[in-house]
């Protein structure tokens, strides 16, 4: 069963954990989503911007990927969590694939410095949209701040898949 990981990562979390996952799994991808216009990463400028575009629901404009849904039977969607909602790029990645999604078995995780995962994984559901995931997990800095629980996270959810 070929899986895709289509991940969005601003600071690194988010690829971080898509890398280990491919590590624990065989026959991959990795399609990493990027906006043509990038999101301030450092500064308050960081919060409002990414806190204002996820709860305005914006989906900016992609730079090119390579996904074709037929070649995956298993789908996992990583983003970092903005106000408890799920990233724009990622957001962008749904509207433009969302009717193949809805034929796929689906998995997420979300990547969080604070809270808010929890909504923003429910919210995930609704975007798609599908009744529930195969796995999910959810992470605090996984990349900035190692911890244990997190990688038993990690490996309990590479078993799932």
């Amino acid at each position: 069963m070929k899986t895709a990981i289509v991940y969005y990562s601003m600071c690194g979390n988010t690829a971080f954990v898509a890398e280990k996952i491919k590590e624990a799994l065989t026959d991959v991808d990795l399609i990493e989503i990027t906006p043509v216009k990038s999101y301030p990463s450092k500064g308050i400028r960081k919060f409002l911007w990414g806190g204002k575009s996820a709860m305005m629901a914006e989906k900016p404009a992609l730079n090119p990927y390579k996904f074709n849904a037929d070649d995956y039977e298993h789908i996992v969607i990583g983003f970092p969590v903005w106000a408890s909602r799920v990233a724009p790029p990622i957001r962008s990645f749904i509207e433009e694939n969302r009717v193949v999604l809805q034929t796929k078995s689906i998995s997420a995780y979300a990547c969080q410095a604070g809270n808010g995962a929890e909504k923003a994984l429910k919210n995930l559901k609704e975007i798609i949209p599908v009744s529930d995931f195969s796995a999910s997990m959810i992470l605090i800095d996984p990349k900035d701040k190692p911890t244990e629980d997190n990688e038993r996270k990690i490996r309990e959810f590479c078993k799932k898949l």
